[in-house]
């Protein structure tokens, strides 16, 4: 099986409906460092909250809709009724691989095992994820006045010592499909046509499970294996994370 097109990762989700304090249904407020999300709407109504260092959007989102945001952009998806999405997420889905980060309050966010308290799910799953909604959203309101600066700082420290995965999965998954891209074009230059030999279809059915993720009951379709191809570089950039020097990496949340 063939990585899917720019290995990227796709989920379906249909959005919670659970009221939150504020009146709102809707999902869990987080932060991606270094991944684009993007949603398709397939049915429903509903809205995305969105918090950056330009400020506080609401982006409306109907059916056949696309609304794409960049890593930095913390966002909450809001259920006005019957909300399902595809989620398109870079990099291989690395999302559902650590990269998000929940706007639990300061004080949560400071202490790992505090965090990783927080962000697991536990026991019932239905009721520990409305807990952790709650609680992202005590802190996404607070942010809302001001903060984001330290907020990006407690991000980083909670997620360095993934680095070296991450770097390892975007090397094997979207750096291999542009390298991959960049041959093909080199060779059609020379007039060399025997990639075109090698043409594949694959497929992928629909999850029947569903999983309490962040924003809604999620399906997340798996990640087809990179089969060979170009020859990359074996070891992330100097200056990535040193574990050695974080004795406590978070374990990641469902």
């Amino acid at each position: 099986m063939t990585p899917l097109p720019g290995s990227v990762g796709i989920s379906g989700l249909t959005v919670y409906d659970w009221e939150a304090a504020d009146g709102l249904c809707g999902g869990t407020p987080h932060m991606h460092l270094v991944c684009s999300e993007a949603y398709v709407v397939i049915d429903g109504e509903g809205s995305v909250q969105t918090l950056t260092t330009s400020g506080f959007a609401d982006t409306p989102l109907r059916p056949g809709d696309i609304v794409w945001f960049t890593p930095g952009t913390i966002h909450r998806l809001v259920n006005a009724g019957g909300l399902r999405l595809m989620v398109l997420m870079q990099n291989s889905g690395l999302p559902e691989a650590g990269d998000a980060v929940f706007t639990f309050p300061p004080a949560v966010l400071s202490d790992p095992d505090a965090y990783q308290a927080a962000a697991a799910l536990t026991g019932d799953h239905a009721a520990a994820a409305r807990r952790r909604r709650d609680l992202a959203l005590e802190g996404f309101q607070t942010l809302r006045g001001g903060g984001l600066r330290e907020f990006h700082t407690a991000a980083h420290r909670l997620k360095r010592d993934l680095l070296d995965s991450w770097w390892t999965r975007w090397r094997d998954g979207p750096l291999a499909a542009t390298l991959a891209t960049g041959a093909q074009l080199a060779s059609l230059k020379t007039g060399d046509l025997s990639h075109l030999d090698h043409g594949h279809v694959s497929r992928l059915e629909r999850p029947e499970d569903s999983l309490f993720g962040m924003c809604g009951l999620l399906r997340p379709y798996p990640v087809p294996v990179p089969g060979p191809g170009p020859v990359l570089p074996t070891r992330p950039p100097r200056g990535s994370s040193d574990q050695s020097s974080h004795p406590h990496p978070p374990k990641e949340p469902s």
